[in-house]
């Protein structure tokens, strides 16, 4: 896709903004309304970590695989490797922010004879991982509003059925869909919300819980720091790593304000600090919630995980704070899972309208439209919730298929991490870097991040127990790998396939076209199919 010149920007556009430029070089008109600033866009990362909501979500891995010390310092241990990974993608996003992102750098930075797979794999990874997000925050928040009537009816023994969780995992679904699909401006404004109601919960945690905790629950530090439990099975050092689950779901989905691109004002600077800056909050925060927690939690970590509330943190709280006020902060929990589930929404509505604008996905005329009132991609937040819907019907199918929505989530963003952060050192290209730029630490970091995601990506194959059966089995290799086959499948499908017609990125820089009988809400206007593209520095 060859990016137009300077001067016909200028040409077109006489006051175009320097995002507007900059997004133009790269081959793509301004569409959305750039609402967000620099602080909603790091609140919009922070909030899409959700660090205290997820950490309940999926302290289930650690409690089972470790305990205290993999609570804490499994955490402590997954963030420098998580960090590197995040430095590796925010060099990227400064060069070429745009709403693609993954797919969009791993074009750019391929070889011709291989780019277009990749880009294609990339992408449908990338939209893959943003469906298995909504769901996975969708069910854990359907789980944590169960735990609520648990926490709230007497003894706490309050059981649901599989159709009751999906009935609320609907109704959450839906909801957001409305909330998404409201302007760009309501969207951004919220943040601030999301923002600081996420801030609150992690310090009630952080400062409230040890104080208001019972001495029978207080651990000492040598229990609270060094206590190991093992409630899996697998042997000590591999339960460890299988423990590694919950800081990475936790901080995970980095990418999150990547999508937000083409709505944030000086992105090729506020996008890589919203990446980097959410995950150092969110990792030095976590790591308090998680120590609070584990000192906290009393010494019998068995009745934590099988507490009848069905939610091991619930219980903590609980046995903390007595029925009333651990209920009160639940809930607080639970309206944090809500706002993590919307912007999961907001960024794969954002992804899947860009991956749709180049042509790649089934209805993409349908789906690359933005809304005359609004002024944001309704189509695509429906298509997401639609497909979050279908992935939640995995519910019936057993407790450990739904359940592995979560590690779906992290391994499809692994292959769509992995893969553009490799092109950019093996592939001969024109990266030149934006203003955030790594200089000699570039190259290390990114192999550190590499290798880190590709040795995950086999541990989260493996099932929560080394006894299992067909039902127990982790079903992350044959959901995440069903889906692959499909992708590949329809790229080389004879006559109709990708392959025959999917060129990568396709420019839709053009004059606006006025009068005639064009559809005003249809964006496709697209030229230059096939012509070379290279992620370059941009002007700010």
């Amino acid at each position: 896709m060859a990016a137009p010149s300077a001067s016909a920007i200028s040409k077109l556009h006489p006051q175009a903004s320097a995002d507007e430029t900059t997004l133009a070089k790269l081959g793509y008109k301004q569409e959305f309304r750039r609402e967000f600033t620099p602080l909603e866009v790091a609140g919009l990362a922070f909030s899409f970590f959700g660090v205290v909501p997820s950490i309940a979500s999926v302290l289930f891995y650690a409690i089972s695989n470790g305990g205290p010390v993999a609570m804490v310092w499994g955490w402590v241990f997954a963030c420098p490797f998580i960090m590197c990974t995040g430095l590796a993608l925010a060099e990227l996003a400064s060069a070429a922010p745009t709403s693609g992102g993954l797919y969009y750098w791993t074009y750019s930075l391929a070889s011709p004879r291989c780019r277009n797979f990749l880009s294609w794999i990339v992408g449908y990874s990338n939209t893959i991982e943003m469906i298995t997000g909504v769901a996975s925050v969708n069910w854990a928040c359907a789980i944590q509003i169960t735990a609520a009537i648990s926490i709230a009816s007497s003894g706490q023994t309050y059981t649901t059925t599989n159709q009751q969780l999906y009935g609320i995992y609907a109704a959450l679904s839906l909801s957001q869909a409305v909330l998404v699909s409201f302007g760009t401006k309501v969207l951004a404004r919220l943040q601030r919300l999301f923002t600081l109601v996420n801030a609150c919960l992690c310090f009630i945690i952080i400062i409230a819980l040890p104080i208001a905790t019972p001495p029978d629950y207080r651990n000492t530090a040598n229990f609270a720091l060094g206590g190991f439990a093992n409630l899996a099975g697998w042997p000590s050092g591999f339960a460890f790593i299988l423990s590694l689950m919950a800081p990475l779901y936790t901080i995970g989905g980095y990418d999150a304000s990547v999508h937000m691109s083409e709505e944030a004002s000086n992105a090729a600077m506020a996008i890589p600090w919203a990446i980097v800056g959410s995950i150092a909050v969110s990792a030095v925060i976590g790591c308090g919630v998680n120590i609070s927690l584990a000192f906290c939690m009393g010494t019998d970590v068995g009745s934590v995980f099988n507490s009848p509330i069905g939610q091991p943190m619930a219980q903590i709280l609980f046995n903390s704070l007595g029925q009333q006020k651990a209920l009160a902060l639940w809930c607080l929990v639970i309206i944090a899972e809500y706002m993590v589930a919307s912007n999961c929404l907001l960024v794969g509505s954002r992804q899947t309208f860009a991956f749709a604008r180049d042509g790649a996905l089934p209805f993409s005329r349908y789906l690359y439209r933005i809304n005359r009132y609004t002024g944001t991609p309704v189509n695509t937040v429906w298509f997401e919730i639609i497909c979050s819907l279908a992935i939640g019907l995995l519910s019936f199918v057993s407790t450990q298929a739904i359940d592995a929505v979560f590690t779906i989530a992290i391994t499809a963003s692994y292959i769509a991490y992995i893969t553009p952060i490799t092109n950019r050192f093996v592939f001969q290209n024109d990266f030149k870097p934006g203003p955030f730029y790594l200089g000699k630490l570039s190259f290390p970091v990114s192999v550190i991040a590499v290798v880190w995601m590709v040795f995950m990506i086999f541990v989260f194959f493996f099932p929560a127990t080394p006894q299992t059966t067909a039902q127990e089995m982790n079903y992350t290799v044959v959901v995440l790998g069903g889906f692959m086959f499909l992708a590949i499948s329809w790229y080389y499908l004879p006559v109709y396939g990708g392959v025959h017609w999917y060129t990568g990125p396709i420019s839709n820089y053009t004059p606006a076209i006025r009068g005639g009988n064009k559809d005003e809400d249809s964006i496709l206007e697209r030229k230059d199919h096939g012509a070379d593209i290279y992620v370059s520095a941009v002007d700010v």
